[in-house]
């Protein structure tokens, strides 16, 4: 009896050393399950984190920070009404969905956590009775009847395929890149920063994140040069940072070297990711938008009407642009405003591609958008004010050829004439100097024509802003419904 009590003494006693002192293997094991995984943590502007925390409460604002690293359960996708409808576009993707085999893939939501964050969104209840009557449903919200919601699933535990001394390859992408990852997308070349080597096209790979970390200067930066080999080592860079920043696995499309020789095309074809959510990469082009349900409510918000003249004063990419020209029916005028060349480009071609014509772009700072009465004469456009026969002075990069039947060849020949003419009267006007290559410049110019970067496609137009009282609404989502993006990875510099 003595010796079974012994026996039975020495086996917890065996058991208890175990669990306080486990081997090495659990070591690895546990710390491989710990380091690949998704467990983000937010951070943010200290300011910023400090005045949310005093308006919520730490506990409800630590709710916020981690529900704001998540996806949406849902994809949100604006229906446009000019070319379709929504139950055209419910069928439509259905029908894809089932062609693809992704409508097998999408397992039900769980719910649960949602119910734990009820006081994170209040209108989640709604949101929620519209998925569970399918993968693919209309928006049951009234008013909103456009907006079709795709229901995923996640988060999923996922087997990067670990061995104790053998890291699993790995692709590090940046920070927007992966945030568009959780949202369905691929890994395209752009986004890639590092790379285990000896990778080879149709490898798999394990995807993990670069998020910004404090930098010696005060501010954020990611420290990282692009095209860096990972090891899978702790000499790594941002090897401990990257812990519990794994979105998923996918299997590479290209080898390292011609990843980082291309400039574009997918890089790796996710197939395994933590939240599965369908792709919508040129799905239905022109008839839908893949776009978040604060933006669309913000658009919505304004109530644009048929024929009226509206601001939009932050408009890139062009989202609430689209949205408020489709609620008007293409009819009246969208004035499109963004102080950047290249996202009002983006502007254009997302309007062209949706087929809306009453949308005008400019490049404009929004600071700036009040016109003073006393604009300059030089380089600018006459635009009428909608009320009363008041000018709105608008500044283009665009040269178009003056006197306008005239030809290249006739403004080429009358460029010597006129470049004098101009200096002269500069000159005595002006009383300041301008130099002979300046002159010599101008001549150029005037004599070969406008160049390839001031043909209609390859510049937008300038503004020098609007005069008071020459819109019917003006919309100004400055921060673009930030706090209604999901996922979010990083907040440090919101102010």
């Amino acid at each position: 009896m003595k010796k079974k009590g012994r026996d039975l003494l020495e086996a917890f006693r065996k058991t208890f050393l175990t669990l306080q002192n486990p081997t090495p293997r659990q070591i690895k094991m546990d710390a491989s399950s710990e380091r690949y995984c998704y467990n983000p943590i937010l951070r943010w502007n200290p300011q910023v984190e400090d005045y949310f925390i005093k308006a919520y409460g730490s506990l409800h604002f630590a709710q916020i920070s981690k529900a704001l690293t998540r996806p949406s359960c849902y994809s949100c996708i604006r229906v446009n009404t000019l070319k379709t409808t929504s139950d055209a576009v419910i069928e439509k993707l259905q029908e894809i969905m089932r062609k693809s085999g992704s409508d097998n893939d999408v397992e039900d939501i769980n719910f649960e956590e949602i119910k734990a964050n009820k006081s994170i969104d209040l209108d989640m209840a709604e949101k929620q009775s519209c998925l569970q009557n399918g993968s693919v449903s209309k928006c049951q919200i009234p008013g909103l009847e456009y907006v079709v919601f795709v229901k995923g699933s996640g988060p999923h535990t996922i087997d990067y395929g670990y061995a104790p001394d053998k890291p699993p390859k790995e692709v590090l992408v940046s920070r927007k890149c992966a945030e568009a990852v959780l949202r369905g997308a691929q890994v395209y070349v752009p986004g890639v920063m590092a790379c285990s080597a000896h990778v080879e096209e149709g490898d798999a790979v394990a995807v993990s994140v670069a998020v910004e970390q404090p930098a010696p200067d005060g501010g954020w930066g990611l420290g990282i040069t692009r095209g860096t080999v990972l090891q899978g080592l702790q000499t790594d860079p941002y090897y401990f940072e990257r812990n519990g920043l794994y979105i998923g696995q996918g299997t590479t499309m290209l080898s390292r070297a011609r990843i980082f020789r291309a400039s574009l095309g997918i890089a790796v074809d996710m197939n395994n990711q933590v939240f599965k959510l369908p792709s919508f990469h040129d799905v239905l082009e022109g008839e839908i938008f893949l776009q978040n349900l604060p933006s669309i409510v913000a658009a919505h918000a304004l109530d644009p009407r048929k024929g009226e003249r509206i601001l939009d004063m932050c408009a890139a990419p062009g989202g609430k642009t689209t949205a408020i020209a489709i609620l008007m029916k293409d009819e009246g005028e969208v004035i499109a405003a963004d102080r950047s060349h290249n996202k009002v480009m983006d502007i254009q071609k997302l309007a062209a591609e949706m087929g809306l014509t009453c949308i005008t772009t400019y490049k404009l700072d929004a600071l700036k958008a009040v016109c003073k009465r006393n604009g300059s004469s030089d380089m600018t456009t006459l635009c009428g004010n909608k009320d009363n026969n008041d000018v709105v002075i608008q500044s283009s990069d665009l040269r178009p050829l003056e006197n306008g039947g005239s030809s290249t060849t006739t403004v080429g020949l009358n460029a010597d004439t006129n470049c004098k003419e101009n200096v002269s009267n500069e000159k005595a006007n002006e009383r300041t100097y301008i130099s002979k290559a300046d002159i010599r410049k101008n001549m150029r110019r005037m004599r070969n024509g406008p160049g390839r970067n001031q043909s209609l496609g390859g510049r937008v137009e300038n503004s020098k802003g609007f005069l008071p009282n020459s819109f019917d609404r003006v919309l100004l989502d400055a921060p673009c419904s930030a706090l209604g993006l999901r996922p979010r990875l990083f907040a440090g510099e919101d102010k």
